[in-house]
């Protein structure tokens, strides 16, 4: 069953247990990025020795539509030749600091990694 993880004063620490499954996989403390980077490995389902910079780019981007689409910002539209999915934006995202878009990001990052 998920968790409600709604405030900004546990998303830390919740975040926190998120970093050290994936150390434990990896043996590398990932930040943010990285872990976006991950998700969106795995979401492609593409497993690659070395990913282009662009490519890099693109997969975080997979990840923030993934993590995003379960608030009803992005809806999958499907996937290109390559396998490569494609995101199309339901809603438009709030005007949101820098400071809030992380905390949503981290919060989508913990629900994400709650149900796999």
């Amino acid at each position: 069953m998920e968790k409600a993880i709604l405030t900004k004063s546990n998303i830390e620490d919740e975040f926190r247990k998120v970093q050290v499954r994936v150390f434990r996989q990896f043996k590398k403390n990932p930040d943010l990025n990285a872990i976006l980077f991950l998700i969106g490995i795995r979401e492609l389902g593409i497993i690659k020795k070395k990913f282009s910079k662009e490519e890099k780019q693109d997969l975080m981007h997979i990840a923030i539509c993934r993590l995003l689409s379960e608030e009803g910002y992005f809806l999958l539209e499907g996937q290109d030749s390559d396998g490569w999915p494609h995101w199309k934006q339901n809603e438009s995202l709030p005007k949101l600091s820098l400071e809030d878009q992380e905390f949503l990001l981290k919060k989508q990052v913990i629900r994400y990694f709650e149900k796999i």
